[in-house]
């Protein structure tokens, strides 16, 4: 890592920023984007994942998945079940257009399509699957599969 000098009016704090921005470049090339995407603010790179955060629990006959979309349209969000054990959720949210857009100190808040397949923890049917979307959180209940227990061989 290459050692900074400081200038006269630098401060040790200015020389901390310096150090957390190329460490945060340098975890950033070795995720190689995977998942995440810099935003460069002030000439800081922040990461900003594109993750959707969802809970995923067994209850009774069935599977809750609820995922956090803040921000996005009921039309905007499509939840679909690829096979027996993953679900998709999908979204997108249109970026707010300002005329001050390069003013910003901070920028976290996630623009754009976003996506993320969840692995259920069992098999479920797509008969019998509901979805309520209230407040920016999507919940979708699933019935499990029904276990099959094989056939009974008769003992003669």
């Amino acid at each position: 890592m290459a050692r900074i000098e400081r200038g006269p009016y630098r401060t040790r704090w200015q020389d901390f920023d310096d150090l957390m921005a190329e460490m945060e470049s340098r975890f950033q090339s070795l995720l190689g984007g995977i998942g995440t995407r810099g935003e460069e603010i002030r000439g800081r790179v922040v990461p900003v994942t594109r993750d959707l955060r969802v809970d995923v629990r067994e209850h009774e006959d069935e599977v809750i998945v609820v995922a956090d979309l803040p921000g996005a349209e009921k039309e905007d969000v499509v939840a679909r079940l690829l096979d027996p054990q993953h679900l998709e959720i999908a979204s997108r949210r249109a970026e707010e257009t300002t005329e001050e857009a390069t003013d910003f100190f901070m920028r976290e808040r996630i623009y754009g399509h976003m996506s993320r397949t969840v692995m259920l923890p069992v098999e479920v049917i797509e008969e019998g699957a509901t979805a309520s979307f209230k407040n920016g959180v999507l919940e979708v209940r699933l019935k499990k599969a029904p276990v099959e227990t094989g056939t009974v061989i008769p003992i003669e």
